[in-house]
């Protein structure tokens, strides 16, 4: 499995575990199932209920903390400077970890102080508290200014990708500046599976669809994804798109797919298209 690596140190497994909505025993189950498989990348989240559940998987494993890349993130009602740095020394406990290796926005919020937020993120940065720093679920526009206006040496961004939507100029600004794109819900929550043209390529290669939809990301240049997966079985299937060979009748089907499709958009998600 070959790593991302982008701006300001980032050096991250191109597959990880999301942990999303797993809880307590079963997170913890799940976590440590996927280090002893190989994964060496865990998304978690304040907001996912489960930083402590990771934490007890992390402190049972067998894999050295230095060895796997761990990111967590900030919720929007948290975004003040003094509650950030709350925040992720609650998470750091929580995860029994110094430092995270990427410490990220979780979702903007609407009439924030956006230049004093970064200047939070950015400091915990220069403290160590986390090797990299990024933003997620954040539109072209808001993130360009992040990046350009406010000059914010972020690492990556995390947002919905998949094969039933279009992330192509987040991507390919993304790419400009140097960044990682993370893509959650990178199956569509099972959607993409049950798309005919899915079906078709997964059947003609002998390979799960699920396979098919994380492969066609996981070959895109500076795009990591994170499939939540809790039994050892789908855990290995994930692993296993690696080894799927996608061609270029493959990927035309797949491009002919509806690209609107998005199943994550809370009522405090911002203007996608600002």
């Amino acid at each position: 499995m070959r790593n991302l690596t982008s701006r300001h140190g980032l050096d991250m497994p191109q597959l990880g575990l999301g942990t999303w909505p797993m809880k307590g025993e079963e997170c913890t189950l799940a976590v440590r199932q996927a280090l002893e498989l190989g994964y060496r990348h865990i998304d978690t989240a304040p907001a996912y209920e489960n930083e402590a559940a990771v934490g007890e998987a992390l402190r049972q494993s067998d894999v050295p903390r230095e060895s796997i890349h761990l990111t967590t993130k900030v919720w929007w009602d948290k975004l003040q400077p003094a509650a950030m740095r709350q925040s992720l020394e609650d998470s750091l406990r929580a995860l029994g970890t110094e430092q995270v290796d990427l410490f990220m926005i979780h979702w903007p919020t609407k009439d924030w102080d956006l230049p004093r937020s970064i200047e939070a993120l950015v400091a915990l940065r220069d403290e160590g508290k986390a090797r990299c720093i990024g933003v997620a679920n954040f539109p072209l526009g808001l993130l360009r200014r992040v990046a350009e206006e406010l000059e914010a040496p972020l690492s990556a961004i995390q947002v919905e990708y998949h094969v039933l939507l279009d992330q192509r100029g987040l991507l390919d600004y993304a790419r400009s500046k140097g960044l990682a794109l993370t893509a959650y819900t990178p199956l569509a929550r099972g959607q993409a599976a049950e798309q005919a043209a899915i079906r078709k390529i997964a059947e003609k290669h002998g390979v799960l669809p699920s396979q098919v939809a994380l492969k066609w990301l996981l070959d895109q240049d500076g795009v990591a994804a994170i499939p939540k997966a809790s039994s050892r079985a789908n855990q290995q299937a994930n692993r296993d798109a690696l080894k799927v060979q996608l061609d270029d009748e493959d990927r035309a089907l797949i491009a002919a797919l509806p690209k609107d499709r998005r199943v994550v958009s809370p009522d405090f998600a911002p203007a996608w298209d600002a």
